[in-house]
């Protein structure tokens, strides 16, 4: 390594039809199964590797990785 820091390489799982889709019900009710939990509120974005679902004016920031499925409500 000489003393020199190794250039760090970060890689995201990235499904454009997923985003695609989800952009398309952006401001509506949906419902979100995640790997933990379900989640029902307002899809308020949709960026490329998170979601934000607001739930009673509280934001919830979800990992796109941990969606299982995604339905409007």
């Amino acid at each position: 390594m000489n003393g020199q820091q190794q250039p760090v390489q970060l890689t995201s799982v990235y499904d454009p039809y997923v985003y695609q889709t989800l952009t398309s019900v952006i401001g509506k009710n949906i419902v979100v199964q995640t790997t933990r939990n379900s989640l029902q509120g307002t899809l308020a974005n949709v960026l490329p590797d998170h979601i934000v679902v607001e739930i009673n004016q509280t934001p919830f920031f979800i990992r796109t990785q941990e969606i299982i499925w995604v339905s409007p409500s």
